[in-house]
């Protein structure tokens, strides 16, 4: 099947990460373009056009209609391809679900994000000791919430199957190696992110599997 939507992204961004991962599982098949947050690339004048928010993802769809805000995006790619489906259809699961999803996508990424932390050093004076302490304290913060929040006899968060909470947790686990989290007090956050890149579509939405990896 050709290729219908295009998903603009960078490899290193959690939230590109979870909607690739997404549209991996469902079989939705899109054409990456990478976007280089180090260059500025979010802030050039097209781009910004199409994303005012000058962040990524952004899935422009086949009639050109432009989402943006991975959230959103998740929103709109389950209810469009339902199967397999992210969230349960029982409104206490899904809402179970949805805030173990929100404590890494709302509680965590947006105090970590690299206009966040460019802002600390340019504004306040961290150095990057102080940045990366930020960045792990939040971390931490969410991965022990996340853990009361999830079940612990199923190989994903809430079941035997990934689910948004799974997509999120993963991708910020991705970050948490990469800044040297200690995961070692986290055994549900490890077992999830085991089980999570057990699964080839997700494995494929990494981002070292990425086009504009370096």
């Amino acid at each position: 099947m050709t290729a219908s939507l295009t998903l603009y992204s960078y490899w290193r961004s959690t939230t590109s990460y979870r909607v690739r991962a997404a549209l991996n599982l469902k079989g939705v098949p899109f054409e990456t373009v990478p976007v280089d947050l180090l260059t500025g690339a979010q802030r050039d004048a097209g781009y910004s056009k199409m994303n005012p928010g000058k962040g990524v993802p952004t899935l422009v769809l086949e009639d050109g209609s432009v989402l943006t805000q991975s959230l959103a995006i998740l929103d709109y790619i389950e209810a469009r391809w339902p199967e397999p489906a992210l969230l349960p259809a029982d409104p206490l699961a899904r809402a179970r679900v949805q805030a173990a999803a929100y404590t890494m996508a709302v509680d965590v990424h947006p105090v970590n994000n690299l206009r966040v932390v460019t802002h600390l050093r340019d504004a306040y004076g961290a150095d990057t000791d102080g940045a990366m302490d930020w960045m792990r304290h939040w971390m931490v913060e969410g991965f022990t919430a996340f853990e009361a929040l999830v079940r612990d006899d199923t190989p994903f968060a809430f079941g035997h199957a990934p689910d948004l909470a799974d997509l999120c947790l993963v991708a910020q686990v991705y970050n948490a190696r990469r800044w040297g989290v200690d995961l070692t007090p986290f055994p549900k956050v490890r077992r999830i992110e085991a089980a999570c890149l057990d699964v080839p579509a997700i494995a494929a939405a990494h981002p070292d599997q990425q086009p504009d990896a370096s």
